[in-house]
C-alpha cells in the first residue's frame, strides 16, 4: 500500500485517513496519515500519505524536528505550497502549546481553604452573585473552573443537567460547588442547601462526587463539608 500508484480516493474506506479516523479513532492513524489529512492532497504521481512519509523521512520521522522546519524548508517538497506548509506549521505549533499547558502542574484540592484561595480573586469582590463549578480529575486536581450562572445580589439559577453534561465531557470524577455572597454573609440560605443536596443526589447516580460547596466573600469563606452539612 505504501507504493500504490492509486489516489487515496480509490482506497478502501478503512485505509483513507479521514475515514479511518472517523471509523477507528485518531490513535489508529500513523503520523504520515495525520499529516496527510492536514495537507489534503498529493500530486498526480504521489498520494498525500506518500508525500507525508517523504517529508517525515527527511526529518528522521521525528515530529519535533518537523516542527522546527521553516516555511521555505517545507515548500521545497514538491506538492507542498505555501498554504499546505502554513497548515503543517500551525498544527505542530498547536501541539507544542498543548504540551506546554499539560506540563504545568495542576492544582490539587486538599482543603476548603485552597478552594477559597482559588476562587476569591475571581468572585470574592463582585457586586452580584455568581455560581461556579470546579471540575476535578480522579487525583482531585483541577481540570477546569466554569461559571455556571450569573445573577443578582441575592441569587442565581443553577442548571443541574448542565453541571453534569460538562463534567462528563471533561471526564471529571468529582467537583466542588462555589458561589459568592456579595452581602458578606457567610450563612448559607435554604436555596443554597437545597441545590447542594439536589446536585449531590444527581452526582451519585453518575458516580460523580460533590466534594464540597464553598461560599466565598471578600475576606472569608464557608465550607459545607467543614461544617458537616454535606
Amino acid at each position: 500500500m505504501e507504493n500504490a500508484p492509486f489516489p487515496i480516493s480509490s482506497w478502501s474506506e478503512d485505509d483513507k485517513p479521514r475515514e479511518k479516523l472517523m471509523l477507528k479513532g485518531k490513535n489508529a492513524l500513523s503520523d504520515a496519515e495525520l499529516i496527510a489529512i492536514l495537507i489534503g492532497s498529493g500530486s498526480r504521481n504521489e498520494t498525500a500519505v506518500d508525500l507525508s512519509k517523504r517529508i517525515l523521512a527527511n526529518v528522521s520521522n521525528n515530529l519535533n524536528a518537523l516542527g522546527k522546519q521553516s516555511l521555505s524548508q517545507l515548500m521545497q517538497f514538491k506538492g507542498i505550497g505555501e498554504a499546505k506548509a502554513i497548515t503543517i506549521i500551525a498544527a505542530l505549533e498547536l501541539g507544542r502549546r498543548r504540551r506546554a499547558e499539560e506540563s504545568v502542574e495542576l492544582l490539587k484540592i486538599t482543603s476548603s481553604k485552597i478552594i477559597f484561595e482559588l476562587m476569591q480573586p475571581i468572585i470574592g469582590e463582585l457586586p452580584h452573585e455568581e455560581f461556579w463549578i470546579v471540575y476535578l480529575n480522579n487525583s482531585n486536581k483541577v481540570i477546569s473552573k466554569t461559571q455556571l450562572s450569573k445573577g443578582g445580589i441575592t441569587g442565581t439559577v443553577v442548571d443541574v443537567r448542565l453541571v453534569f453534561k460538562v463534567a462528563l465531557e471533561m471526564g471529571a470524577t468529582s467537583l466542588v460547588l462555589c458561589h459568592n455572597h456579595p452581602s458578606g454573609s457567610l450563612k448559607p440560605s435554604e436555596a443554597d442547601k437545597q441545590i447542594t443536596q439536589k446536585l449531590k443526589r444527581a452526582g451519585e447516580s453518575l458516580e460523580i462526587a460533590i466534594l464540597d460547596h464553598v461560599i466565598v466573600t471578600e475576606t472569608s469563606y464557608f465550607s459545607f463539608v467543614d461544617q458537616g452539612i454535606l
